[in-house]
């Protein structure tokens, strides 16, 4: 996945972010060589450089993801000069963060779009508002706006299409040997993986037991340090399809405090016998966190895992890969969880057989 070009990209954050919201652009294109360099506090996320080191000429794009903390850095002089240092390179906002571009006053005379609360600010910074339409739902949102080198979207159900159109307005260029799709169990960690095959090119559908299409399944995110939560709800795309039409089998169980997704996969037999019989068909197959788990109980032996799951990836008869981040044992890719995701994405569309350069 090697870049001939290499690029650097910005991230601002700061408390109160969606985790979520920074999970996509902070890791997805670290996974295709680009550099991203963190700036201002961040929970959970380590700073990579220094505030008052940033200088907008020596990065090729910026990137600002949703949360209550752009209403903190709006009335920040040193803030809104780093905006407008990139006032002729891609931009890409999400939900409410177009917030710092109407404070720096970059949005004038431009189309965008956000959170329908946004609205009356976008006006008022001179900014021409603009909607999807023909949606009866918020997952309907997918599209990214792009005028000029302003992106801008309603946030995390428009993420493929916010990656593709940062990725293009950056340079890059995606070669694919063939035509991809991939069918996944939920889980809060698949929607990282999951707009980024989509972004490149993947028919991405998503399925779990006793739900039919449609339905959506809540994917626990932990958002403080206390046991509290806020969820994603992931939308339920199809019920089966024929193995032979599926690329790659992804297995990404939410990394939640409870974990009980993996509890309740490995105990249905048609989910297990879904992954032995993809196996057997020799298809792809991937797993981050406790994923494993299951790939485990249906017959797969090295995975990558962390110190929690290393007891039920014996029991279920696996091969402990404990000092490895991400291993691709031929088909099959394992990471032991978030920390890990690049690596994991840039194996898995290698086993896709995509290929990413600027």
């Amino acid at each position: 996945m090697g870049s001939i070009v290499e690029k650097y990209a910005l991230i601002i954050y700061g408390d109160y972010m969606e985790n979520y919201e920074v999970m996509v652009p902070f890791w997805v294109p670290q996974a295709f060589g680009v550099r991203l360099y963190s700036k201002l506090p961040g929970y959970l996320f380590t700073l990579i450089s220094n505030f008052d080191e940033v200088k907008a000429k020596y990065y090729d794009a910026l990137t600002i993801p949703r949360g209550r903390f752009t209403e903190l850095l709006s009335v920040d002089d040193k803030v809104l000069g780093i905006v407008k240092g990139f006032a002729n390179s891609p931009i890409a906002t999400s939900c409410h963060s177009q917030l710092l571009l109407a404070a720096a006053g970059l949005l004038k005379g431009k189309k965008c779009t956000a959170f329908a609360s946004m609205k009356p600010v976008i006006e008022l910074a001179g900014s021409i508002w603009w909607e999807q339409r023909n949606t009866t739902s918020g997952f309907d949102i997918t599209a990214c706006l792009k005028d000029g080198n302003i992106l801008s979207s309603i946030g995390w159900p428009a993420y493929a299409e916010y990656l593709k159109t940062l990725f293009e307005s950056m340079g890059a260029r995606v070669h694919a040997t063939k035509t991809n799709s991939v069918l996944s169990y939920v889980g809060l960690r698949i929607q990282c993986p999951i707009p980024c095959a989509q972004a490149l090119g993947c028919k991405v559908d998503t399925a779990t037991p006793r739900r039919k299409k449609g339905e959506t399944c809540v994917t626990a995110t932990t958002t403080t340090k206390e046991p509290k939560f806020s969820a994603r709800n992931v939308v339920i795309t199809c019920l089966s399809q024929p193995i032979g039409m599926i690329s790659v089998f992804m297995t990404m169980i939410a990394l939640s405090c409870r974990g009980r997704s993996p509890k309740l996969l490995v105990m249905n037999d048609n989910a297990v016998n879904l992954v032995k019989e993809f196996a057997e068909k020799n298809g792809a197959l991937a797993g981050i966190g406790q994923g494993q788990w299951l790939l485990a109980v249906a017959g797969w032996k090295r995975c990558a895992c962390g110190h929690g799951m290393k007891v039920m990836v014996k029991m279920g008869g696996g091969d402990v890969e404990e000092s490895k981040g991400c291993v691709s044992d031929g088909k099959p890719v394992t990471a032991i969880g978030w920390s890990a995701l690049p690596s994991f994405i840039s194996q898995l569309s290698r086993l896709l057989g995509l290929s990413f350069e600027f």
